[in-house]
C-alpha cells in the first residue's frame, strides 16, 4: 500500500524543493541565547528566536527548574483532572491571572492547544466567530473545530470588522478574535478600537498574546496594557515558550466562568499530559521576576527602536512595527533564502519566511530583537544586513 503514496510524497517534496520552498533545519548545540553554536562549529548571533526577554538560558529559571525536579520529580504521567495537578500548577495559574489582571487561568501543553481547545466548548451553530484574516494557524484550526458561524475581517481593518459584526448581528453570542501582535508583520492589533466595537455590538473579545506578552506595554503586560484596557478583555491566550522563558506551555486566562467550563470540556486540556513541574516552577519564577522590575522590557524596547530605525535609514523595506519583530520585506522566496544563507556566512542567524508561512509573493526575513542582545550585537547585525543587502541589489 505504501508504494503508491510513497511516489506521491516524493513528487510533492520535489515540487517543494523546485519552488524554493523547502525548509532546512539548522542544528544548535548550545543553549538558546544571543550567541549560539551550530553543529557545524560556527558561532553566530541569533536574531530569529522568540527569546524576547533573553530568559531562555537565565540562571534563575534554570535553578527554579532544578529545584522542582528535586521536589516534584520529572513528569506527572497524567492529565490534570486525574492526578496531574500539583500546588505548582495552581500557583502558576494564579500568577498568570495576576499578571494580566484576569480572574482565572488554565494551563495547556502549548498555546496551539489553548487556541485549539477554546471555541468548540464555548460556541455552537447559534453563535458567530469574527476572526482577523492574519490570525495564527492555531486560531484558524480552533475555529474549524467549532460549529459556530465564521466571519473574517481584513487585518486590523475596523471598517471591515464592523461590517462583519453587522452580518453576525442575529447570532446568539459573537466573539472577535485577534492576535495581539501579528507574528509575520509585527504590527499590533488596534485593541482599543476593537474594544469599542465589541461594546457597540455586544461582542466578546479574545486576544492571542503569544508575541505581545512580555514585549508590548511599558511593563510587558501586552496589548491590554498598551491600550490601557487591562482587565476588560474576556479571553487572553498565550505561551510560556516565547518571552516567558522559551520552554513550552500555553494558557488561557480570563473570565472565571470561561475558565471553569474549559476545565470541564476543553479536549486538549482533558486529554493531554500535565506540564512537567520543572517548566511550571520556572514559569512561577519568571512571573515573580517580572513583577519586580521592567528592566528587561526597557532594554528590549531600546534595542528594537534602534535596530528598526537604522534598518529603515539604510534603505530596507521594513513593515511598520510596535513589537520586537522587524519584518524585512524581500518578496521572493528564493531571495529570502539566499539572503539568510549569506547572512549566516557573516555570522548572523536569521530565517527566510515564505509561502505557506506567509502569502505568495510576501517573502521576508523576520528579525526578532531580544533583551539579550548587546549594542555590539546590534551593530554587527546591521553591518551584515547592509553588506548582504548591497551585494544582492536590495539597497544601494
Amino acid at each position: 500500500m505504501y508504494g503508491k503514496i510513497k511516489e506521491h510524497l516524493q513528487n510533492e517534496l520535489q515540487s517543494i524543493r523546485e519552488a524554493g520552498l523547502y525548509k532546512n533545519e539548522r542544528v544548535i548545540v548550545s543553549p538558546q541565547d544571543a550567541v549560539i553554536r551550530l553543529s557545524s562549529g560556527q558561532e553566530v548571533l541569533n536574531f530569529c528566536a522568540n527569546n524576547y526577554l533573553g530568559l531562555s538560558n537565565h540562571p534563575a529559571l534554570i535553578q527554579a527548574a532544578s529545584d522542582a525536579l528535586q521536589s516534584h520529580g520529572y513528569g506527572m504521567s497524567s492529565v490534570r483532572f486525574i492526578c496531574g495537578t500539583t500546588d505548582l500548577h495552581k500557583i502558576l495559574e494564579q500568577k498568570i491571572a495576576e499578571f494580566f489582571g484576569t480572574e482565572d487561568t488554565i494551563l495547556y501543553a502549548a498555546c496551539f492547544d489553548a487556541n485549539g481547545g477554546i471555541f468548540e466548548p464555548l460556541f455552537s451553530e447559534e453563535d458567530a466567530i469574527i476572526s482577523d484574516s492574519l490570525n495564527h494557524a492555531s486560531i484558524i484550526d480552533g475555529v474549524r473545530l467549532s460549529k459556530a458561524k465564521r466571519f473574517r475581517y481584513l487585518n486590523a481593518d475596523m471598517k471591515d470588522l464592523e461590517a462583519q459584526l453587522i452580518l453576525a448581528k442575529d447570532s446568539r453570542f459573537r466573539i472577535i478574535v485577534t492576535d495581539g501582535v501579528f507574528s509575520m508583520d509585527g504590527n499590533v492589533a488596534p485593541l482599543d478600537q476593537i474594544n469599542q466595537l465589541a461594546k457597540k455590538y455586544d461582542a466578546l473579545i479574545m486576544v492571542d498574546e503569544c508575541h505581545s506578552a512580555g514585549v508590548v506595554g511599558n511593563t510587558g503586560r501586552g496589548v491590554t496594557e498598551l491600550f490601557n484596557i487591562r482587565g476588560e478583555i474576556d479571553i487572553i491566550t498565550g505561551t510560556l515558550g516565547k518571552a516567558f522563558g522559551g520552554a513550552l506551555g500555553g494558557f488561557t486566562t480570563g473570565r472565571k466562568e470561561v475558565i471553569e467550563l474549559l476545565r470541564q470540556r476543553s479536549r486538549p486540556y482533558l486529554f493531554s499530559n500535565s506540564l512537567p513541574p520543572a517548566v511550571v516552577n520556572a514559569g512561577i519564577k519568571m512571573f515573580e521576576m517580572m513583577a519586580e522590575t521592567s528592566e528587561l522590557q526597557d532594554k528590549l524596547h531600546r534595542n528594537t527602536a534602534y535596530f528598526i530605525t537604522e534598518m529603515i535609514a539604510a534603505g530596507f523595506d521594513v513593515k511598520p512595527s510596535k513589537s520586537a519583530i522587524c519584518a524585512v520585506m524581500l518578496y521572493e522566496a528564493k531571495l529570502s533564502q539566499d539572503f539568510a544563507a549569506q547572512l549566516l556566512q557573516e555570522g548572523i542567524y536569521v530565517t527566510g519566511f515564505y509561502y505557506p508561512v506567509v502569502p505568495q509573493g510576501q517573502a521576508r526575513i523576520r528579525v526578532q530583537l531580544s533583551a539579550a542582545h548587546q549594542p555590539a550585537h546590534l551593530e554587527k547585525a546591521l553591518s551584515a544586513f547592509k553588506k548582504v543587502g548591497k551585494s544582492l541589489g536590495i539597497i544601494k
